[in-house]
This record gives C-alpha cells, sequence and structure tokens, in this order.
C-alpha cells in the first residue's frame, strides 16, 4: 500500500525524493511495502554496488539486509525527519508513518539511523 498523494520527483542535490499532492495528517501510515531479505554473504556482494546505498540491514541482530519494494529506497534522509519507518521481521515488510502533520508539496523524509529524531551522522556523511 502506498498512500495515493505520494509522487517522485527530483529533488536538488539528492537525486529522486518521495513528495505530497495532499496535506498528510500526523500518525497517518503513507506506505507498507513487502522486502526482499538478503544473507550477510549477500550484503558484502552489494556493498560493492550502487545498490548499496538502498538497501536496509535487517533482522534483529542486522546481520542480514533486505531490498525494500514500493518507494521506500527513494525517501531522503533528514534528521528532523517528517516521517519514520518500521520493519517487521516476521512480514518481511516496512512501513513508512507520519511523525507531524506534513502539507501539500513537501518532501517525504526519514531518518537513515532508524529513529526519525536521531542526530548520529550517517555513513555517507561520517566517511566524508
Amino acid at each position: 500500500m502506498i498512500n495515493e498523494s505520494l509522487f517522485i520527483k527530483k529533488t536538488e542535490g539528492k537525486g529522486r525524493g518521495i513528495f505530497t499532492s495532499k496535506n498528510i495528517p500526523a500518525d497517518t501510515i503513507i506506505e507498507e511495502s513487502p522486502v526482499i531479505v538478503l544473507s550477510a554473504h549477500d550484503r558484502i556482494l552489494l556493498d560493492k554496488t550502487l545498490l548499496h546505498d538502498y538497501i536496509f540491514e535487517w533482522g534483529e541482530d542486522k546481520d542480514e539486509c533486505c531490498m525494500a519494494l514500493g518507494f521506500i529506497p527513494l525517501y531522503n534522509h533528514s534528521y528532523q525527519s517528517n516521517c519514520e519507518y518500521f520493519m517487521d521481521f516476521e512480514e518481511e515488510s516496512i512501513h513508512v508513518k507520519t511523525v507531524r502533520d506534513i502539507v501539500t508539496g513537501e518532501e517525504i523524509t526519514i531518518n537513515y539511523n532508524g529513529d526519525w529524531n536521531n542526530e548520529k551522522k550517517i555513513w555517507f556523511e561520517a566517511e566524508g
């Protein structure tokens, strides 16, 4: 399920991003998408490709990774994101929920650290 108001658009300095064509209230699930779970061995191979930037650590011990389907790989990062994501290891899915009201035209963002307001530097900033 992807909220009907979401759409993909190019965004300055980030490539593509997800935006909304309607206001969305806080605490709304805007996407539920299945994932493809991959092994630790597969992760080593994926880390050598462009897909590295689009996969998520997976599992209670974070010893696997997954490729989320739907729009999930295209949400851009923000330390003060307007959404958060939740992983359901049993159902092999990820869902995205708003943490505040979002206005028409606003970019939808998640915090790649997992918690929507976690300020720990993420991998591509820590490396640079």
